[in-house]
């Protein structure tokens, strides 16, 4: 107070001697801007996922040691997320699609809403869409954007609370409706700071070109899925016009890797992601990927020293987040990653006994495990309930060429389900088997347990197609159009297939109750609403005949587990490949 004092009385003194010179004051040269760090949380692949996920998660460290963790829960989450954000005074929150769709029974009953409402409170940003957000078609996409009650599903909404939609923008660059615009948003921008510090982030969010092919089709009809990486560029040249800063593309698309979750190396990089990210604008300054499940953080200047961006990923179910430092250049209206590393959402043992120490990274919001809590109240009383016994644990289920016990079961379920409509053969996209089939001791079975290996709420479907038509069926699950995926079938087909043989004859063989496939006969074949109208790029399916449209596949699997005390898992056999 008293060098103010002072300060100004000279001032005054100076001011009313006219005869004294006033100094000249010096330029002050212009202090240069300094470079603004924001913070990004990067998210993938939730899943629907409230709760922890029941089962540990493996982890790779970067030593090449494994451990394993409970991990995921929304709440503790919501927790990782708020300490992550709170190390700068800029963040955002971006998810790389697929926060919904496949979910457990606690939100998927709910056709997700709780989900969002989680993601809401977890102050999520930006989401680009993923397949699964299109697992019920795009008007309740939109619904699960803006809100509302409006029922587009077997299934009714605002069962428990009216939904009011999602606070962040979902994006979709490269999802184009008939009159050309996109289905949502192709990018959002977002400005942090004033003055010299001020920085604008630009966020582009797509989903991978072929999700036609990964969800119903009648779900995306009228939509077309453009070139991610001709869709990135443009957004990256509309983006660059209206001043970005920095510009993080999260995109529904991903990496396998070797090495651990936290290993920079990219070591063993392999996925359709790289030759999209080898096209796109170098101005890009941050991937955030998802679809395989996978975590890794890689730099992909290892692999394209053009491209100095960084590739991540968070694995699956929000057992981990991606902790990005993103350094803006205002002056130079660039940025550049700083640091990122993987995150364990790490949580409690969810069939821990009441008072059991666990150890813990992260405590639960209590907010978030409140909402949560009250979907829990709102799905158990279905989760429980007794539909059935089972002989023995079904594993989970392995790549999409392995045959399996539950894969037979769910298809000899769906023959039994159907055999009023005249089926002979039932088949299962593997694809669609989402989680193993545990019983209690006592072999039981609950309708939440079978909730969780199916969740989709697909309906049965029975066509007539010829065998040379069921042939040509079979032949697809191996050709070069997509993924390669066997089908589980159901009991007294068996076919033989050979993968060194070229594309179109690679069946070696198909047979119903040991009789080949008669290209001249008619065969009643099921499948579920999914196959049935053409998804994972199985188009023969959309050829059969004579259709008739059965129950909800769920509604099969509890009816064949009630028909006898203790259902026998089936054998394996029904599916062969020859590699000698």
């Amino acid at each position: 107070m008293i060098r103010r004092i002072l300060t100004a009385s000279a001032t005054l003194a100076l001011a009313a001697c006219a005869t004294v010179p006033q100094p000249q004051q010096a330029a002050q040269p212009q202090q240069a801007a300094q470079p603004v760090p924001v913070r990004i949380v990067g998210l993938n692949d939730f899943h629907g996922n409230l709760q922890p996920i029941a089962r540990r998660i493996r982890l790779v460290e970067n030593d090449g040691t494994e451990r394993e963790v409970y991990a995921a829960g929304a709440a503790y989450l919501a927790s990782a997320v708020a300490e992550t954000r709170a190390k700068n005074e800029h963040s955002l929150v971006i998810a790389a699609g697929d926060l919904i769709g496949g979910s457990p029974l606690i939100s998927s009953i709910f056709l997700d809403e709780p989900a969002i409402g989680a993601m809401n409170r977890i102050g999520l940003d930006f989401n680009a869409v993923g397949n699964h957000e299109f697992d019920r078609g795009w008007k309740e996409l939109k619904r699960i954007q803006n809100g509302g009650c409006e029922q587009n599903t077997l299934r009714t909404p605002c069962a428990v609370e009216q939904y009011t939609g999602a606070d962040f923008a979902f994006l979709a660059a490269n999802v184009i409706q008939p009159d050309g615009e996109t289905l949502f948003p192709a990018y959002g921008l977002r400005t942090f700071g004033e003055g010299a510090a001020r920085v604008s982030v630009g966020v582009i969010g797509l989903t991978l070109k072929e999700t036609p092919t990964l969800v119903t089709p009648s779900g995306v009809a009228g939509l077309s899925f453009e070139d991610e990486a001709a869709t990135i560029n443009q957004a990256v040249e509309e983006l660059a016009s209206q001043g970005a800063d920095a510009i993080v593309v999260s995109i529904h698309q991903g990496l396998y890797t070797e090495v651990g979750y936290n290993d920079k190396s990219c070591g063993g990089v392999s996925g359709p992601l790289i030759e999209i990210l080898k096209q796109v604008d170098p101005r890009v300054d941050l991937v955030i990927s998802g679809h395989t499940h996978r975590a890794y953080v890689c730099d992909f200047t290892d692999i394209d020293p053009e491209r100095r961006f960084w590739v991540t990923s968070a694995g699956y179910g929000g057992s981990m987040l991606t902790d990005i430092l993103l350094e803006v250049d205002p002056a130079a209206g660039d940025a550049r990653v700083i640091a990122a590393d993987n995150i364990v959402v790490q949580s409690v043992n969810p069939a821990a006994m009441p008072g059991e120490p666990t150890p813990i990274f992260w405590r639960a919001d209590r907010e978030v495990a409140a909402y949560v809590a009250r979907y829990a109240d709102a799905s158990r009383e279905a989760a429980e309930r007794p539909v059935g016994r089972i002989s023995g644990p079904a594993p989970d289920p392995g790549p999409a060429t392995e045959e399996t016990p539950l894969g037979n079961l769910i298809a000899d379920a769906q023959l039994f389900g159907t055999r009023d409509a005249g089926a002979q053969i039932a088949f299962m996209n593997n694809s669609g088997v989402r989680t193993a089939l545990i019983p209690d001791a006592d072999g039981a079975i609950s309708y939440g347990d079978i909730y969780a290996v199916q969740p989709f709420g697909n309906t049965l479907v029975t066509k007539t197609f010829t065998g040379a038509q069921l042939l040509a069926l079979l032949e697809q699950q191996f050709d070069d159009e997509g993924f390669v995926q066997t089908f589980s079938p159901s009991e007294g087909f068996a076919m033989t297939y050979d993968l060194r043989r070229p594309a179109g004859q690679r069946l070696v063989s198909a047979a119903l109750d040991a009789e080949p496939i008669d290209p001249a006969r008619t065969y009643r074949v099921t499948m579920n609403s999914f196959l049935a109208a053409g998804g994972d790029s199985f188009t023969v399916f959309e050829q059969g005949t004579d259709v008739t449209v059965g129950a909800i596949d769920l509604d099969a699997m509890e009816e064949y587990l009630r028909a006898v005390d203790v259902r026998q898992l089936p054998a394996t056999g029904r599916v062969t490949e020859l590699t000698d």
